[in-house]
């Protein structure tokens, strides 16, 4: 062997491959020693394939000396993988350090998909001194393109993050297999905690309506269902069809 190349030594004087089905088996394998030489050159090739449809979105950002060299955290995630248009979507926006220090948010909004029309229902989730961990329906606002909600301070340190999730109905221009990218979320509060996160965009299919909503939406286009009862994508038939019932009885 020299050069680093494989050289095959010729055959003894006086040997010869009588067996055709031993040449063959030999050119054959040599195929197989070409073909796993190559992997690694294949390896290097450009990936072509698009990017997937994600339901979470992750980002720390660190002020630097403005924010005391604190990591805070900002995740987004969609409540399901699919939805059908005219059902509900929600979205959970979490807001938290990795580090030391207790900053507040004041002011957060979330920014849905293109087309959205105002959340049907708001809630915070923030830890309040002597109750832990509290729920609260708060009101959104409409704030550069998205939804914003304020308050006086949301406390967060390590264990607490502050959770915003919004609620918003499906437009039903869309169309099936349709995906819908929403923008991320800009938080306010102090020194640290206040940025943009436009990287915090996450993703969903639109698909048709199973029986449930299908059978709500017919309602609603005549009178007997409410808009504001639709199914969730994880909503149930039965939930639906006892819906429609209650709305015939008569005083329910």
């Amino acid at each position: 062997m020299s050069g680093n190349r494989f050289h095959c030594a010729e055959p003894a004087e006086g040997i010869t491959f009588k067996n055709s089905k031993v040449a063959a088996e030999l050119a054959a394998a040599s195929l197989v020693l070409a073909g796993v030489a190559g992997v690694g050159t294949g390896v290097a090739s450009a990936d072509t394939t698009p990017p997937a449809c994600q339901q979470t979105a992750n980002a720390t950002h660190n002020s630097g000396w403005m924010g005391a060299w604190i990591n805070n955290t900002f995740a987004k995630s969609v409540s399901a993988a699919s939805f059908a248009a005219g059902t509900q979507v929600t979205y959970t926006d979490v807001v938290g350090t990795t580090s030391i220090g207790n900053p507040y948010v004041n002011t957060f909004t979330d920014y849905p998909p293109p087309g959205f029309g105002k959340p049907i229902k708001a809630q915070v989730t923030a830890y309040h001194f002597g109750q832990g961990q509290v729920t609260e329906d708060v009101t959104a606002a409409p704030d550069r393109g998205g939804w914003n909600v304020t308050s006086t301070g949301w406390f967060v340190n390590s264990g607490n993050p502050v959770t915003i999730t919004m609620t918003y109905l499906v437009p039903t221009t869309l169309q099936d297999g349709q995906q819908v990218v929403s923008g991320g979320m800009s938080v306010g509060g102090t020194a640290g905690i206040s940025t943009d996160v436009p990287e915090d965009g996450v993703c969903f299919t639109v698909r048709g309506a199973n029986p449930g909503e299908a059978l709500l939406g017919s309602a609603d286009a005549t009178g007997l269902g409410s808009a504001t009862n639709q199914l969730s994508s994880t909503g149930s038939v039965t939930d639906g069809i006892t819906r429609i019932i209650k709305n015939l009885i008569p005083g329910s």
